[in-house]
């Protein structure tokens, strides 16, 4: 019994959101570059074609585990991610936002920054980790810590059909406009 609850408290601490100062955390925008991958290669049965490098700091602003779709055998996390003013305490107090079915969805009352700020200084990004080191650092991941990403943004081709394009832009919204990261390396800080 006590094993049992010792696990419930672990888990709910987990998922416990981090509080932070007011002020920017995570001040630079993603940096993409050409692939720094030639071709593509072979994971868990799937083709994997890199987009674009990709390597960012940004504030965590939602975390969502997958285990039942069809991305999971991939993807077992989504991160709502934030950077520039989407990172500031002062601003997401007045916003919520919340992960559902692969999508990120946010609302305010009252914008507490203009609308295509929010919209090119957060994302929703399809987490596929590399290995399992990775794995474990992604889905320990909890709202309000700073992660630290490399990798690629990538076309993924299932032998079934299946297929997920990364988005190449942070300023698009609605279907496809998730970026797709095959993460090699994932790093979490509290501050």
């Amino acid at each position: 019994m006590a094993l049992l609850a010792g696990a419930l408290i672990l888990a709910a601490w987990q998922g416990r959101a981090l509080t932070q100062p007011a002020g920017v955390l995570a001040p630079e925008d993603p940096i993409q570059t050409d692939p720094e991958v030639p071709g593509s290669w072979t994971y868990r049965g799937h083709r994997f074609t890199p987009l674009a490098g990709f390597q960012h700091r940004a504030r965590v602003l939602g975390a969502e585990r997958y285990r039942h779709d069809r991305p999971a055998e991939l993807s077992p996390v989504d991160l709502a991610l934030g950077w520039g003013p989407m990172s500031d305490s002062r601003v997401l107090e007045a916003i919520t936002v919340r992960q559902q079915d692969r999508w990120y969805f946010w609302s305010a009352k009252r914008l507490p920054i203009p609308e295509g700020d929010i919209v090119r200084h957060s994302a929703n990004m399809h987490m596929i980790p590399a290995d399992g080191a990775v794995a474990k650092q992604l889905l320990a991941a909890r709202p309000g810590q700073l992660v630290t990403l490399r990798g690629h943004l990538v076309r993924v081709d299932g032998a079934d059909g299946f297929h997920w394009v990364s988005s190449l832009s942070r300023a698009d919204t609605g279907d496809g406009s998730c970026e797709v990261v095959w993460v090699e390396s994932a790093s979490l800080a509290d501050h």
